[in-house]
């Protein structure tokens, strides 16, 4: 008896440290440097910045409600924020080879490929994210990326939107039936005064990027200097 009980206990501490390393194994990757924010005066031309260039790429292209917000976090995924991200186990810090998220964006299986039933990401956005994990994947910003005293519709105003809307709001799959992919979509809700009052958060407005974070005051003034100037065609 006293031997079985050995081996009984023997298998079920066997059976304990498998199930524990498994664990370990299988947990998602820790944000690197613990998920604390970064954040630089000057922005570096070599470098991308998670809160500049990544999440509001995410936020207009994938985050969005029924997609991977964090109220519907399809298939378990959210890519809200940079700890959401993390927590979803799906970017590698370093090798993008092992990140389900640059795996998906590439995928050649329109079924499967991110955004689901919408315009595949651009060379140019998938570059930012490639090189973003590349370069550790860090919870970064910079405070110099936005000059309000440039406030043209072309240098100032259209990056803005690309940056922040254009994902939600483009030829097929306009959001609410918006578009803010060219100067003739958005000079219209430039002047009746919806433009500035959904990416100021106005009251009275539908807060825009939905369910993301307000832009930045020195977008929100570009903006608003543009459309002070008559919203033209610059």
């Amino acid at each position: 008896m006293k031997a079985n009980s050995f081996l009984y206990t023997g298998a079920l501490i066997l059976m304990m440290l498998i199930f524990m390393q498994a664990c370990v194994h299988e947990a998602p990757p820790f944000p690197p440097g613990g998920g604390i924010p970064t954040q630089t005066d000057k922005c570096d031309p070599d470098s991308v910045y998670f809160k500049n260039d990544i999440l509001p790429l995410l936020g207009s292209n994938c985050a969005m409600p029924g997609c991977h917000d964090a109220i519907t976090a399809a298939e378990g995924v959210r890519l809200d924020s940079y700890l959401a991200l993390f927590q979803s186990d799906v970017v590698t810090p370093g090798d993008p080879s092992e990140s389900d998220l640059w795996e998906v964006i590439n995928e050649t299986d329109t079924k499967k490929r991110m955004p689901l039933d919408k315009s595949p990401l651009t060379p140019e956005q998938k570059s930012l994210i490639l090189k973003w994990i590349q370069q550790g994947a860090r919870n970064n910003a910079c405070t110099a990326d936005c000059d309000s005293t440039i406030f043209t519709f072309s240098a100032g105003v259209k990056p803005i939107l690309d940056r922040n809307c254009v994902g939600c709001h483009k030829t097929g799959s306009a959001s609410a039936g918006v578009l803010l992919e060219s100067y003739a979509t958005v000079q219209p809700l430039a002047l009746n005064g919806k433009l500035y009052g959904v990416s100021s958060h106005q009251t009275g407005f539908k807060q825009m990027p939905y369910g993301g974070a307000r832009m930045s005051d020195c977008n929100i003034n570009v903006i608003k200097k543009w459309i002070d100037a008559g919203a033209p065609n610059n």
